[in-house]
């Protein structure tokens, strides 16, 4: 009799409780391999062209060959027109105001710009901020010839009234272009100025200015005035004589 279990071995070598022999043919990987899911889906995300549903498995040689295809092209995109260096740009401007940057260069070249890119933006800068410079400058210098006035006439609340008086008395004597050119300097409002002072304005007073002759007259340098060369094109020799004949007739 045995103490135990383990000592107790089987007596029949195999056979089941029926007297069969059991079969002892050692079980193989390929008897444990499941049967594939032919329902079985792709990971959420993966394409269905990369997956295979029959084995349940991955793609991985597509897979590959894709990602390949996709590194070539975008190598390709992001090289194309960028130069080697940001000294590379060939940049052409109208404005030296927004002329080519180093600074801003070497900013647009480490963001990968090509060179049509790094075009754009100084031709978008040059069409949409030139405007606006040129605003505030001519702001600038019309408070800055205004402040001149100020100190010329004794104060602002002296400047106020005088201007008030030369609006009133050039608006009645010239004409509206004339007018304006004359009221948008320095140098014309206090030409206004002394010919109001004086009494100017009226015909007749000196003759043969308009025709550069030497005897100047105030009627002259006033139809000097009215032609277009002295108030729309600014005609530097035209716009000097008339100058230069105000302060012949107006000495200080």
């Amino acid at each position: 009799m045995t103490d135990t279990l383990l000592d107790a071995m089987p007596t029949n070598d195999g056979a089941d409780e029926h007297g069969d022999t059991a079969s002892h043919e050692p079980i193989t990987a390929i008897d444990r391999q499941s049967t594939p899911d032919a329902t079985s889906a792709p990971p959420p995300g993966l394409p269905d062209k990369f997956w295979d549903s029959e084995r349940g498995e991955l793609r991985s040689e597509s897979l590959i060959k894709s990602y390949q295809a996709l590194e070539q092209k975008l190598g390709a995109l992001a090289g194309r027109g960028v130069p080697d260096s940001a000294d590379g740009y060939d940049i052409k401007t109208e404005n030296d105001m927004f002329a080519s940057d180093p600074v801003v260069n070497a900013k647009l070249h480490a963001s990968g710009f090509s060179q049509a890119q790094a075009q754009m933006v100084y031709d978008l800068a040059a069409e949409y901020l030139s405007p606006m410079v040129s605003n505030v400058a001519s702001e600038f210098q019309t408070q800055a010839q205004v402040d001149r006035l100020v100190q010329h006439f004794g104060g602002e609340d002296k400047w106020r009234q005088t201007a008030k008086q030369i609006k009133s008395w050039g608006q009645s004597k010239f004409p509206e272009e004339v007018f304006h050119a004359l009221s948008s300097t320095h140098e014309g409002v206090l030409t206004m100025h002394k010919m109001m002072a004086e009494g100017g304005g009226e015909p007749g007073l000196i003759e043969g200015a308009g025709n550069g002759g030497d005897n100047l007259s105030e009627t002259g340098l006033n139809q000097m005035m009215q032609d277009p060369r002295y108030w729309r094109d600014h005609e530097p020799a035209f716009v000097g004589r008339v100058r230069d004949g105000f302060k012949r007739l107006f000495p200080e």
